[in-house]
């Protein structure tokens, strides 16, 4: 019976991907690790890898087809010692979610981490799973007590027989019941299998966690084209990436209260700083190994400012706040036909060169569409710039589950009094949005001007 290979899930939330493209053709032979094609999400390019060898059969999917559901069969894999011709006729319907767990032999090179979705205005919300797990609800795997092939990922293979686990005693929790990783590492040598749960308590809560508010009722599409004559424009359809920026951004302007403080920061200490730091780095090969930008000197003050007030760095919960340990920046980036923000990691630990070469190379992969998904996804806070656009200030939205964002206008030269004297300095100005169940507005103000105090004497950032 040929190995039928489904769409992956990519990311908690996925439902539909793009098959960009194919590594293999048909006929080609296949062994576990091997990339075998790459999917579109409205975020990234991912390399996806055969979990089972054998020879590809059948290719029932293109590459270039757009929207293709998850846990659709993308492919037929003959295994080893099947007749190819056979296992190819062998048909490509959906495997159904309790089906045999010998379906959906792919897995994900870049699985994403447990740690929350958040990181970029098309992220998800948040959810604690693994990207390489489906949707659909976990099924037994096929057990050799009654005949059938026990279904289970190469190193889950592995650390079982290191462990002396039986795998026919242990219930899988992968795409379709296959055993993964984790089902090995919870297991007990010589313990019985377990039954598989219908209507658990975990499902049950899930079944009444509350779904997004969906999005108020506006103009219908023929009412829109009614207002403009035929022939004055294009219809340019919406792509992945632009429809979850509508639905995430349109869901935080209707759950999260946003509230705004602006303040006026002077720029010449840190510019003379950068400057200062620019010239010293050390060069490879006659390059220097950084070259500073305000963008990360601002990225290192906001983090420190939200270590320096930690009440800030939160996200909030009905259970509870969740006061972070660390600042995880993530730094709006834009990129053809979206936003997104990759992560800058316990920002207030690293280095100012190191920070910025991380987001030279973040922002690179991100309009390449390279970008993992644990590099996007999470944070805890994020900083939108404008001011290279020469954008004065604005008001960026909050990106759930974040309770914070900074959103940084461009530096320019003001008139301000100093002692009493009139004097030109460089002045931005920025903007913070909180969430006001989070951060109230006293405590916006202290991290506000914790984040000034930094800017504006800037060597506090070196000790």
């Amino acid at each position: 019976m040929p190995i039928q290979i489904l769409m992956p899930a990519l990311s908690p939330t996925m439902e539909k991907g793009n098959l960009a493209k194919w590594a293999v053709k048909e006929g080609d032979k296949v062994k576990s690790g091997d990339v075998i094609a790459e999917i579109e999400t409205d975020k990234a390019t991912m390399e996806v890898e055969a979990v089972d060898e054998g020879t590809v059969a059948k290719i029932l999917v293109p590459e270039g087809t757009q929207d293709v559901a998850v846990n659709d069969v993308i492919a037929l894999l003959a295994a080893e010692g099947e007749d190819v011709a056979a296992a190819a006729a062998g048909g490509g319907k959906p495997a159904a979610p309790a089906a045999s767990a010998g379906n959906g032999a792919t897995k994900v090179e870049n699985p994403a981490p447990k740690a929350p979705e958040g990181g970029g205005y098309g992220a998800a919300a948040p959810a604690p799973v693994a990207a390489s797990q489906a949707p659909a609800a976990p099924a037994p795997a096929a057990s050799s007590a009654d005949g059938g092939r026990v279904f289970a990922s190469p190193l889950a293979r592995r650390i079982a027989k290191d462990k002396g686990v039986n795998l026919a005693d242990i219930l899988g929790s992968g795409p379709h019941g296959r055993i993964i990783l984790r089902d090995v590492e919870k297991a007990q040598p010589g313990a019985a299998r377990p039954a598989a749960a219908t209507g658990s308590a975990p499902a049950a809560k899930a079944a009444e966690a509350p779904k997004p508010t969906a999005a108020p009722a506006g103009p219908s599409d023929e009412q829109v084209l009614k207002l403009f004559e035929s022939g004055t424009y294009d219809v340019v359809p919406h792509d992945g990436m632009r429809k979850t920026i509508a639905r995430r951004l349109t869901e935080s302007k209707q759950t999260v209260p946003h509230f705004y403080l602006t303040l006026d920061i002077e720029l010449d200490a840190l510019l003379a700083l950068r400057s200062q730091l620019n010239d010293a780095a050390p060069t490879v090969d006659g390059k220097p190994t950084y070259k500073l930008s305000v963008n990360d000197l601002v990225v290192k003050a906001w983090a420190m400012a939200l270590k320096a007030v930690p009440d800030a760095n939160v996200s909030w919960t009905d259970g509870g706040m969740l006061r972070h340990k660390f600042a995880d920046v993530g730094v709006a980036v834009s990129i053809p036909g979206g936003l997104i923000t990759p992560i800058i990691r316990k920002a207030e630990t690293k280095p100012i060169s190191v920070i910025s070469n991380e987001i030279k190379d973040l922002a690179k992969r991100a309009k390449d569409r390279k970008l993992k998904p644990e590099e996007y996804q999470g944070g805890t806070t994020a900083v939108s710039n404008l001011g290279m656009f020469g954008v004065k200030d604005f008001a960026a939205v909050i990106n759930p589950p974040h309770a914070t964002i900074l959103a940084v206008g461009a530096g320019e030269q003001r008139a301000v009094v100093k002692n009493g004297q009139l004097a030109v300095a460089t002045v931005m100005s920025v903007t913070l949005s909180t969430d006001h169940r989070a951060v109230d507005g006293a405590l916006g103000a202290q991290v506000a001007q914790a984040f000034k105090g930094l800017i504006e004497k800037p060597f506090s950032m070196l000790v």
